[in-house]
Parts: C-alpha cells; structure tokens; sequence
C-alpha cells in the first residue's frame, strides 16, 4: 500500500494538510537545485576568462540557486524515504518547473529590458531543448551568455534528473521512481545495470563522450573552437541554438554540415543502443535496434522526397544543391534540433510543413530528441494491423510483438492514451494561440515546435526569425507546451488530476 503525498481529513472538508512525503521531496528538490548552481560555474569562469561585466551576474545567480537550493534541502534534512510513484512524478514535475526560474536568472540580470515571462521561455527552451529563442543580435553577444544557452540544452539533452540520479544517491536518496518517470518511452523498466544510478552514470558517459568526438569533428571541419563548443552542446542534445543569428547558414560549409548531420542522426537513436554497441565494440545493436533502423530510414528517405522537390520546382539551379539543404535541414527538424541553412520557410509550403510533420515522431525513444517517438509510431502501426486481421478473423490471437518479443496490452493502452493527449494538447494550445489574433500558420507550427521541441516553426517564428514578437501570454503557453512535451504530456498532466492528490 503507498503512502499519500498528504493526509486529506474527511472530517472537517476533507482539508489537505502536508505529510513526510512532501517535505522528503522538498529535501529532494533543493540538493536537485544545489547541484544546478554548480553549473553556473562553467560561465562564471568563461566570463572571467574574458574579462566580461557579465562574471558578477553568474556569482550572483550562483549564489542564490546556491541558498535557495541550500534552505529547501537544510529545512527538511531529516525527512529521509524512498519515493513512490507518485512522489516521483511530482518531484519531476517541480524540478522543470522550479529550474527554469533559476537558469532565467543571468538573463534577467544581463537583459534588464526583457521581462520574466522572456527570460522564463529562453531558460525553458534551453533546458527542455526546443531551441525557441527571444534573443536576436547573437553575434554580437557575450561569449559566456552564448555558452550558458548551449549549456542548458545539453544539460536537458539527457535529462538533469539523469545525471542526479547518479549523484543524490551518495546522499541517501533512492532513484528508481524518478528514473521512470523521467525517462522517455512507453517502456521504462529496461535497465543496463542492476543498480539505477550505474545506469545513470553509463548512459551520462556514453553522452560525454559522443561530445566530445562531436567537439573535434566540429575543430577539424572548420569551426572556431569556441563554435564548436557551442554546437557540439545543441547538437548532441538535439536542441539547435547556435552562436550566430543565421545558424549553420553563416558557416555556409558542406563539411560542417556533414559533421552536424551525422551527429544529429547518432543523437536521435536510443542511447542504451550506443551503450551497448561500445560495450560490446560491435554494430549488431543498431541492426537489432527496429526504431533506429526506421528513424534513418524516414529520416533519409524524407530528405530524398524534400530534395527532389525543390529541384523540380526551380528553387535550386541544380539537383546536387537541392539534396545538400533538404538533407541538412530535414534531417535537422525531423530530429527536433531546429538548426537551419536556409530560410525554409520561403521554399513551398509542403516542405516546411512535412518536415515539422517528421519532427512529430521520427527521434527514438531513450534518445535526446523529443516528440511521439518513433517507437509509438512503430507500436501503432502494429496495433491497426492487428485490429485489420481481427476484423478479417475475429476469434484469431496474435500479440503485437518488438523485436520478437510480446509487448503488453498494457504498453499499448498507454500509447493511445499518449496520442489522444497529444492530439489534444496540440489542438488547445493551438486554439488558445488563435484566440491572440496570430495568423493560423504561425500559431500551429508555433505549437508543434514546442511540444515536439523543435524550436522554430513558420511564418513569424520560421528559421530566419524568432519569438521576440510574442506577448507574455503567448511565451507562458509556449512554455508550458515545451514542458509539456519534454515530459512527454502525461508525466505533467498526471499531477494535474484530482485522484493524484487523493489516498
């Protein structure tokens, strides 16, 4: 039997007063924020480097994520227990809440004309890796305010709970609820390692060091080192901010383009699967892997369909030109990354359009890259077989299978459960961008762009413009969408329901 987040008292109107659990994850919650100042270090350090004014503002915010996360935690010290259910989800919850506000803080301090709700949605896009952006004159600003946004994505690439997952529990405090809530996927119990916070620690440095070789490629193709580093943090998180306005269109190379094509594609598959090809120093994971067989496939056969379309309607002089950006920028929106070479919005509407559309479902479970999931897509289409066959022979038993192997009735449930809040969700947020007078093709990409994390959509938030132009009202629903859509929907609406706050 699991214990109540609180104690409700049907005696006298069933007032709600806090119980243990609560102050167990607040004790949770401010180690979670305490770590998070420590990476304010790495700026703070850049900024000093380059003797820029900015160096007081990251000590600043350092020091009051520091206290804040310090009082939370020293408050309630002695409330020690392992989570349940429940407390998981919420304690996931509160963390992308709560840690926005604090990464919003060197932005507020160094943009005293942008408001909170600005600075909100430029801290929540870094870390839930949709790479939206207010900010514009990026060439011309601080390098350590540069580095700070790369650093969020990739900090969001995996996910922070991940990585403090293979801290906390140095400290005492279990992991195994956090872990599932927070992890990507329909299927959540698969595990590297027996114990949860080696699983952390693999998968962490699996993503280190793809980091790194994505740092060197980016030195040797012909970035500065200081691009590099700034890329390698939106590539290998799937995030897309870059250092300068026109994205990898200022760089204007193939072989940079190359190397950020490669990348993307490696970081949109499942990283257990890396996991277990390095482990092993064999490829056989990746052909045994059915949803990254498709994901490069869809994502490659979409950029065919996209290249062969601009040659045949002119847009560019010859066919080799044509495939160099569909290729690029297909596979950057299919995967959610959002980088650009070109102004996509500007070539025939079916492209911009179907490739927002692949960004929907193409990335992996268990990979940085957010949306449907190609694994969903892959489960769905096998459920519609089955119910055709049923159709054609209804007393005929045939279970959806992965890989060989059976997959629950129960998984599948949940995928139509995920669908229909997906559908959802993008309908209302839709509809309630609608309502602020934006014109229907900015308001929907908009939408699809942050709950698929993707970044930039069309019209006035295509590729060559930003959301500065939003009102406070439109930033919180893009906000909430993007969180909404890094946690997959359910893991946020399920704290959202009565029966979670009741015994």
């Amino acid at each position: 039997m699991t214990s109540p987040l609180f104690i409700v008292d049907s005696t006298q109107d069933a007032r709600i007063t806090l119980d243990r659990p609560i102050c167990s994850m607040l004790r949770i919650l401010g180690m979670v924020v305490m770590l998070f100042s420590l990476t304010m270090i790495l700026p703070w350090i850049f900024a000093l480097a380059g003797d820029e004014p900015a160096a007081l503002i990251y000590g600043e915010a350092l020091l009051i994520t520091l206290i804040t996360g310090a009082l939370l935690s020293g408050l309630n010290w002695w409330h020690r227990r392992e989570l349940y259910p429940r407390e998981g989800f919420l304690l996931v919850a509160l963390v992308w809440l709560v840690l926005p506000a604090f990464a919003a803080l060197p932005f507020f301090r160094l943009f005293p004309d942008l408001t909170f709700s600005q600075v909100y949605f430029e801290a929540t896009s870094g870390l839930t890796t949709t790479g939206a952006t207010i900010l514009t004159g990026l060439d011309h600003l601080p390098h350590s305010i540069l580095l700070w946004r790369s650093f969020l994505q990739w900090l969001g690439g995996m996910g922070i709970l991940i990585l403090a997952l293979a801290i906390l529990p140095l400290l005492g405090v279990g992991g195994m609820q956090i872990y599932r809530a927070e992890m990507p996927g329909p299927i959540k119990d698969s595990k590297l390692t027996p114990r949860i916070a080696e699983t952390a620690k693999l998968l962490y440095g699996v993503y280190l060091y793809l980091s790194i070789a994505c740092f060197f490629a980016y030195w040797w193709a012909g970035m500065t080192p200081f691009d590099a580093l700034i890329h390698t943090g939106s590539t290998m998180s799937l995030g897309g901010l870059s250092s300068h306005d026109s994205s990898f269109g200022y760089f204007d190379n193939p072989l940079i383009e190359l190397v950020a094509i490669w990348f993307m594609l490696i970081a949109g598959v499942n990283f257990v699967t890396h996991a277990i090809a390095i482990q092993r120093l064999s490829i056989r994971s990746y052909r045994a892997d059915v949803q990254a067989r498709w994901f490069w496939f869809t994502s490659l056969t979409g950029s065919l369909i996209v290249g062969v379309f601009l040659y045949v309607h002119g847009i560019y002089p010859t066919l080799l030109e044509s495939m160099r950006h569909a290729l690029f920028n297909t596979v950057s929106v299919a995967t959610g990354t959002g980088y650009s070479t070109q102004d996509y919005g500007l070539w025939p509407p079916f492209t911009g359009w179907f490739m927002i559309f692949l960004s929907a479902f193409a990335a992996c479970s268990g990979s940085t890259g957010s949306g449907i999931k190609m694994i969903r897509l892959i489960l769905l289409f096998k459920q519609a077989q089955r119910e055709l066959l049923q159709i054609i022979h209804p007393r005929l038993v045939q279970p959806v299978e992965l890989g060989g192997s059976p997959v629950s009735n129960q998984v599948i449930f949940a995928i139509l459960a995920y669908m229909l809040f997906y559908g959802a969700t993008v309908m209302v947020m839709s509809f309630l961008m609608l309502m602020t007078g934006l014109d229907a093709i900015t308001a929907v990409s908009a939408v699809l762009g942050s709950v698929n994390n993707l970044g930039p959509g069309l019209g006035e938030v295509g590729p060559a413009a930003s959301y500065a132009g939003f009102n406070s009202f439109q930033l919180w629903i893009c906000s909430i969408t993007m969180l909404l859509g890094r946690l997959e929907l359910l893991t946020l609406l399920v704290v959202l329901i009565p029966a979670f706050w009741r015994e």
